[in-house]
């Protein structure tokens, strides 16, 4: 299967968080990684492959090479899992002159206008009551079908439409579930059919995390295929060439280690995210467990690498004045190495140069990005990161057109640089 493949296989089953970390464990138990657990007592060895999934939505795999010792290079990439998108509020149903409807939220940061209009799904994690109040049953939730539409007002009731418009996240973004007979107009109906599909009493739904998905294919685009155009690109491309490269970039000393965090996209701070010791304990732990002293782990972790990978802004045709005057990266010329003064990406001119040789050496093609000096850019994980792990660390990802829309675009050739790179950093 070409990385290419691999990665619309990630697209169509991550379609929350939970999924995607559902997908990548699928994948790393089939190259023969252990699933481990945090709260329970590990026995690692050289030449294991291990996998620690926290609480449902973030990932933890690595590798211990053959000839492990405490003194060789830790070597970390790290993603994300979530994505912008619309998200269920509690006590979601409620009616508006016969049509059953569902109160959202927005989560991150999506283009609002481009989630109108289109096929749309839930996803997600539902906490059902259980023997045990401190162990709810949890379980994943995939609507197989279209549940949601958010219609757009008819031109001819809105004749500046194509001038802009502002929307209102609690008046224009509540989707439209169900037509409704009169009788059914009281009932919890998004509720009801929730658990009808658990095949559980509706009062046992006690609390779930549900997102709504657009509900539309990846798919190539151009004459010679050499874009893609898909839902949630912004992360799952950086997710699958990560697990692809590390099952394919074993190395027979030192550590590999990728981790997927959630909550990017709100900022990282949560047990989940970026901003969580939990990378920092992570590797400590991993030593420690392997037979490391206290001095050999200081100095092991302080040696480490850190390759934060996050999709970048390509050059748009239409609007190339947007770019920087002289860090112009297009579609399928290769990843970004993204860089910002201001730490907003985390620059590193020696982890820079570290990842340059690397491709250089095998001819694997990349580009830089920096965003004009009068626009102020997004953010990643890996400034946020490496505030808690003080290693080199340097920002990459493919490049994108329409970033944060409810469909992207990328260029296919890309998605092979990224997980080449990846899994010579892994390898070399």
């Amino acid at each position: 299967m070409t990385e290419q493949q691999k990665l619309f296989d990630m697209l169509r089953a991550g379609v929350a968080p939970f999924m995607c970390v559902e997908e990548s464990q699928r994948r790393l138990a089939e190259a023969g990684f252990e699933q481990i657990n945090y709260e329970d007592a590990w026995k690692l060895v050289p030449g294991g492959k291990y996998m620690m999934n926290h609480h449902d939505t973030t990932l933890v795999a690595f590798t211990v090479g053959k000839e492990f010792k405490a003194a060789d290079m830790i070597r970390i990439a790290a993603a994300h899992t979530d994505y912008p998108c619309l998200r269920i509020k509690p006590n979601a149903d409620f009616m508006t002159n016969g049509y059953a409807q569902i109160n959202l939220e927005v989560y991150g940061g999506p283009i609002l206008n481009t989630w109108f209009d289109r096929p749309l799904g839930v996803a997600g994690r539902v906490a059902l009551r259980s023997d045990n109040p401190f162990q709810p049953k949890m379980v994943l939730y995939r609507s197989r079908k279209p549940l949601l539409t958010i219609p757009n007002l008819a031109i001819h009731m809105n004749r500046e439409v194509n001038k802009g418009v502002e929307i209102n996240n609690q008046i224009d973004l509540m989707p439209v579930l169900d037509c409704l007979p009169e009788e059914l107009k009281d009932t919890k109906y998004f509720m009801s059919f929730l658990a009808k599909e658990l095949c559980v009493e509706e009062s046992d739904i006690l609390d779930f995390e549900l997102c709504v998905y657009l509900m539309e294919e990846p798919m190539y685009i151009g004459i010679q295929d050499t874009m893609i155009s898909s839902p949630r690109l912004d992360n799952q491309t950086s997710v699958s060439g990560l697990v692809s490269a590390l099952i394919d970039g074993e190395r027979t000393e030192g550590i590999n280690a990728i981790v997927l965090f959630d909550h990017e996209e709100v900022g990282n701070t949560s047990k989940q995210g970026a901003a969580s010791i939990l990378l920092h304990d992570m590797m400590i732990r991993i030593l420690k467990n392997l037979g490391a002293s206290d001095e050999e782990v200081n100095r092991a972790v302080y040696r480490a690498m850190l390759l934060s990978v996050d999709v970048a802004h390509g050059l748009h045709p239409n609007k190339a004045g947007k770019m920087d005057i002289t860090n112009k990266p297009v579609l399928g010329k290769g990843f970004c190495i993204k860089q910002a003064s201001s730490q907003s990406y985390a620059t590193d001119a020696e982890a820079i140069a570290i990842l340059c040789q690397i491709c250089d050496s095998k001819q694997i093609p990349y580009q830089k990005f920096v965003n004009r000096s009068d626009v102020r850019g997004g953010g990643t994980l890996g400034s946020v990161a490496s505030t808690l792990l003080p290693v080199k660390t340097v920002d990459i990802g493919i490049p994108l057109l329409a970033m944060h829309s409810s469909r992207e675009l990328m260029g296919a050739a890309d998605m092979d640089a990224l997980k080449d790179a990846v899994t010579a950093y892994f390898q070399i």
